[in-house]
């Protein structure tokens, strides 16, 4: 007993040491790393597939961020402004093309090429039916012995217009009854003669008067070369249908007085006094029946101006202006 009495008692300590605020930082740090490597490799992959116009844009924007978003331009979306807003496509600059419009376009540009050679193939059929119908005009004419002394008063060409047919006044040889729009008898022949050809084919077709420049003198109060070119493209009218042109078929009938001259050097010359009879072509019945809108020239299809020269081919050779004015001594006014 007194053994176990004297036996030195031992005390344990045991100090529990725990983790201090270090223990999980490194996962956050971990994690950030990550993500940054993630961001870079996204970045440089972005990088990798834009284009270079795209590329250029986003400098741009950069660079001078307000211009591009006030004003516009390349890499903004929108060529004009930004508050219009829109445009084609945000990701691509002028000159770009994404897969899948290339074939879209190609068809586009095909659809243009064929529909403009239908409509060249068109000009070309009509001009070729009016070349025919000039043909036939002077083959007409020469055959005929009524109209062959007057076959020089008769010019035919091709304008813009469409087939232009003038007969024109000679020195001793007028159209029309002096100072009147009475046609002479022969002038009634080859209205008739014409008259009849034209409908060979469908086209429209308009007239016009023309006076030389001297001034009318008449008792008739306001009566001007104005009224009196008007009232003769009304009478060759009046014949063309009596030859048996169909009278639907005119589609204009003008007085132009001396404001067209044939002969511009000598504006008292006879041939300014003529009768104009135009064929229209497609184009020219349209701008007449639109309230007589402009014509556009076309440079194939025009061998002279749409208004009157004296660059017109004859049925037979033709003295050209100044020479037929040399030969008249005397104009005799309107006749």
């Amino acid at each position: 007993m007194s053994t176990e009495e004297k036996r030195p008692i031992v005390i344990k300590r045991i100090k529990k040491v725990t983790g201090g605020a270090h223990g999980g930082a490194w996962k956050i740090a971990y994690a950030d790393f990550v993500t940054a490597m993630m961001a870079f490799f996204l970045l440089m992959w972005l990088l990798g597939s834009t284009t270079k116009g795209d590329l250029n844009g986003i400098a741009e924007y950069f660079k001078t961020p307000l211009k591009v978003a006030m004003m516009g331009g390349d890499g903004s979306g929108d060529a004009t402004s930004i508050i219009k807003g829109g445009g084609q496509d945000l990701t691509r600059v002028a000159g770009q093309v994404k897969n899948g419009e290339t074939e879209q376009i190609k068809k586009m540009i095909t659809l243009k090429a064929a529909t403009d050679e239908l409509l060249r193939l068109e000009k070309e059929k009509e001009l070729n039916k009016l070349r025919d119908l000039k043909a036939n005009l002077e083959k007409a004419i020469n055959n005929n012995p009524k109209l062959q002394p007057f076959k020089n008063q008769i010019l035919l060409d091709i304008t813009s217009e469409g087939l232009r047919i003038q007969i024109v006044d000679e020195k001793n040889r007028p159209m029309f009854k002096l100072g009147k729009s009475e046609l002479e008898t022969y002038t009634k022949d080859i209205l008739h003669e014409i008259g009849y050809t034209l409908n060979t084919l469908p086209n429209k077709v308009s007239l016009s008067g023309h006076t030389d420049a001297h001034p009318y003198a008449s008792d008739r109060k306001g009566f001007s070369n104005w009224d009196l070119s008007a009232e003769r493209a009304n009478a060759s009218r009046r014949e063309l249908i009596a030859g048996g042109m169909d009278e639907n078929k005119v589609v204009r009938v003008v007085g132009m007085a001396s404001a067209v001259l044939f002969d511009k050097t000598d504006p008292l010359n006879p041939i300014n006094r003529r009768i104009s009879i135009i064929v229209m072509n497609k184009k020219a019945e349209e701008a007449a029946q639109h309230d007589g809108g402009e014509v556009e020239v076309d440079n194939n299809q025009a061998q002279g101006a749409s208004g009157v020269s004296a660059a017109s081919s004859p049925i037979a050779a033709l003295p050209s202006a100044p020479a037929a004015a040399q030969e008249s001594t005397a104009t005799t006014p309107h006749s």
